[in-house]
């Protein structure tokens, strides 16, 4: 049966975000693509008719999960309080529980210095989005030390949120979420 073009944007689409949730939930080299293909309801045979390469499905992904996990959702309310809405939105358990719907940058962040150039450049940009926003909201007197502050602020997010997946003590996860939180959220209101 024939394929109308609308149906293989529909499928290609759907392609792009199983990849890019189970790329988050298991890593670039944890996932195969019959895996992904099977996941989203289509064809091994038809991966090619759709990418030139799992590198092409991966860069796209990449892109899709920065585009899709956007943090102006805790952009809403008083402006001096956004900073703060963001650092409690990102360290919850429920973000550190669920890998493939959350951050790509802590999801994936060590795997991706192995990924080939294209990847790199569509990690590179979502953190760089992040960073602008982090950059706004920062307290600070100088351009140069609210950057510095932006930067340290999006280290500790995502270094938090890595440590809570990787301990295997679920109390030690909870403090390190908890700690990292009010720390970030009470220099946000300085």
């Amino acid at each position: 049966m024939k394929v109308t073009r609308e149906q293989a944007a529909a499928r290609r689409e759907r392609i792009v975000d199983v990849a890019s949730e189970l790329f988050r939930a298991h890593g670039f080299d944890g996932v195969a693509i019959a895996e992904i293909m099977k996941s989203a309801g289509v064809t091994h045979g038809g991966f090619y008719g759709h990418f030139d390469s799992k590198e092409q499905l991966v860069a796209e992904a990449c892109m899709r999960a920065n585009a899709r996990n956007r943090w102006d959702r805790w952009l809403d309310g008083p402006i001096e309080r956004r900073l703060e809405r963001i650092v409690r939105g990102y360290l919850t358990e429920r973000h550190r529980n669920d890998p493939g719907h959350g951050c790509l940058i802590a999801a994936v962040a060590s795997d991706v210095v192995r990924q080939p150039p294209p990847v790199r450049h569509a990690f590179t940009n979502g953190l760089k989005s992040k960073l602008d926003l982090l950059l706004c909201l920062m307290p600070g007197r100088s351009a140069a030390a609210r950057k510095e502050k932006a930067l340290a602020t999006m280290a500790g997010l995502v270094g938090a949120l890595i440590l809570s997946r990787a301990v295997d003590d679920p109390q030690l996860s909870t403090e390190i979420l908890s700690a990292a939180s009010n720390e970030f959220a009470k220099s946000a209101n300085v």
